[in-house]
């Protein structure tokens, strides 16, 4: 199912855990349109990177979340969060950067992992805007103001 024009729904729920471990991650009718949502999002950060993004971690049901040790109130649960690289365009920095400076509307962005990570965005509702970004420390995330 084709969301955007650049995007399909299977980009947003397809899971490489999910499938080695047998779990059902088809989203509900409301979470489809929530991912909509996020498709829109993305399609923006598309066009403001003018270069193909690689989604690699989208919806998570929650038992999928649960696998990956993912937050239990996570974004990616309810279908608005979207981990993602644009190698084309530049390191997770770059991008994260680009999309601040843009004034795109989102909730939360995070840049993780430094320039061999990825980046987490957020279509949620609330529209925070909250900028962040993560190192891991001993497996585990430490969150700092992004700059």
């Amino acid at each position: 199912m084709k969301l955007t024009k650049n995007f399909t729904l299977s980009e947003f729920v397809e899971s490489e855990t999910a499938e080695r471990k047998g779990i059902d991650n088809t989203p509900s009718q409301l979470v489809i349109d929530n991912i909509k949502i996020a498709a829109e999002g993305m399609q923006k950060i598309r066009e403001l990177l003018d270069n193909p993004i690689f989604i690699s971690s989208g919806y998570r049901s929650p038992k999928l979340n649960k696998a990956i040790g993912g937050s239990a109130t996570s974004a990616h649960c309810f279908g608005y969060a979207v981990d993602f690289k644009c190698p084309n365009f530049g390191a997770p920095y770059e991008v994260t950067k680009k999309i601040i400076d843009s004034g795109l509307k989102f909730d939360q962005v995070i840049e993780e992992g430094g320039n061999s990570g990825w980046i987490h965005i957020s279509f949620d509702p609330r529209l925070r805007q909250e900028k962040l970004s993560a190192k891991f420390v001993n497996g585990r995330a430490i969150y700092t103001e992004f700059k």
